[in-house]
């Protein structure tokens, strides 16, 4: 698509230039006419003669020209132009007994011809032909024949020519243009991922901080009403409200403090930007943390979980916790109040497959087409950055698996992760000099 507006444009100048020049074009004939009648001046017969083919010549070129050029083609309005052109000085050079002026006629239209198609020498050789056919046959001097000859086929080469690097130059004007709004287009995607980047890095520096100002005082509390329900239990003769607060507000206070302790550990864990080694961690578990860590984006949802017992695997748990909550914050948004959103793991032979489900909008086959394309989104302008499955992707293929995606507009969406149990790994050199292991 980009090609043929780039030729059009090309095709476009040529034009321009032919519709820049068209009011110049006529000087050399008028003069050329004036000089004539000047010459003939007296003889009246071909003064009238002179003048009659000159208007009608004028009045074609002005009238008739541009409107075959727009209804049939550039070409078919060049052969109209030349025919009548070299009919008028034919007739002409018979009026006039073909003295060099009129021979001077000839070069002129051949200086003057428009665009580069196949048919522009062939018309030229058929013109200059007719030309000296009609002139050597009503008496025209054959050495001004053979000199006009050579100076026509000489002026129109050299003109050939540069109309051919003209175009050549605007070709590659527009080929220039095309690869700097090309690389426009592309400086301004490494700037706004550039922009991405510095704030979600921000906002992990945030999320740390955060976590790690919110865990100091919430050990105290944990230490105090530990220490406060273990001195109630000490006690022998309580009221009725403290035996409830012994055995029913203060283990339920302690639930809820061991639960804001472990979302603080999983979004200080999650946030850390340090690199991750492989190691064994329980897979259920890193789904238990990542439906902790998104809460906040399922409130509105029924969520629903079927862990299989996957049991311990090898990878990197931050990572695939980073996945997970990709995909549920993603399902939760996708999905209205009232929906559902389910998570099933499962495992089969060495390998794990995890089905993260929701009941949200859908996608359409475009989308799909375009799901793991970085900075792509469907989201409105500040409510997506479209890194949040480019990632996924990414670290999913980093461990040896795969991602699926079933959706269909209206019904909903699943992504299915195949995990191998563990990754696949090979040696590179490490900075130590040694030698590390690295998934493949």
């Amino acid at each position: 698509m980009e090609a043929e507006a780039n030729q059009a444009t090309v095709d476009a100048d040529p034009e321009r230039v032919h519709q820049g020049i068209q009011p110049l074009v006529g000087v050399g004939p008028l003069m050329l006419n004036l000089l004539l009648l000047v010459w003939f001046w007296g003889q009246w017969d071909v003064v009238l003669g002179l003048t009659a083919l000159f208007a009608g010549g004028t009045l074609f070129l002005v009238f008739a020209v541009e409107r075959l050029a727009q209804r049939f083609g550039r070409s078919v309005a060049e052969s109209a132009r030349i025919l009548v052109n070299g009919g008028g000085i034919a007739l002409g050079g018979v009026l006039t007994d073909w003295p060099p002026m009129v021979w001077l006629a000839v070069p002129l239209n051949m200086l003057w011809f428009h665009g580069g198609d196949r048919w522009v020498r062939p018309r030229m050789a058929l013109y200059l032909v007719g030309v000296n056919a009609v002139a050597l046959s009503t008496g025209g001097d054959l050495a001004l024949a053979l000199a006009c000859d050579v100076f026509c086929v000489s002026a129109y080469l050299v003109s050939e020519r540069r109309a051919l690097l003209l175009r050549e130059m605007l070709e590659k004007a527009a080929r220039q243009r095309e690869e700097l709004e090309k690389t426009h287009q592309e400086l301004q995607q490494m700037h706004q991922r550039a922009l991405e980047r510095e704030r979600l890095s921000s906002l992990g520096m945030l999320a740390a901080g955060v976590a790690h100002e919110i865990n100091n005082p919430m050990s105290f509390v944990t230490s105090n009403v530990n220490s406060m329900l273990r001195d109630i239990r000490d006690e022998q003769n309580l009221s009725a409200l403290m035996q409830e607060y012994r055995d029913d507000v203060l283990p339920a206070t302690l639930d809820g403090i061991r639960r804001v302790n472990s979302i603080v550990a999983d979004l200080r864990r999650f946030a850390r930007g340090d690199p991750e080694a492989h190691s064994s961690y329980d897979f259920d578990a890193e789904v238990e943390t990542a439906l902790r860590i998104a809460h906040g984006q399922l409130g509105h949802v029924r969520v629903e979980k079927a862990l299989g017992g996957v049991g311990v695997v090898v990878g990197r748990p931050r990572q695939i916790v980073q996945v997970l909550v990709n995909l549920l914050v993603n399902a939760g948004q996708a999905t209205a109040s009232g929906g559902r959103v389910s998570v099933t793991t499962r495992r089969e032979g060495e390998s794990i497959h995890v089905e993260v489900r929701d009941t949200g909008s859908g996608m359409t086959e475009e989308t799909k087409r375009h799901l793991f394309e970085p900075f792509f989104t469907t989201k409105p302008a500040g409510e997506g950055t479209g890194l949040g499955l480019s990632v996924v992707h990414g670290i999913v293929k980093s461990h040896g698996g795969r991602v699926e995606v079933e959706s269909e507009l209206g019904q909903g969406t699943c992504f299915r992760l195949r995990l191998p149990l563990v990754p696949v790994l090979a040696y590179e050199p490490s900075t130590d000099g040694g030698m590390r292991r690295r998934p493949v």
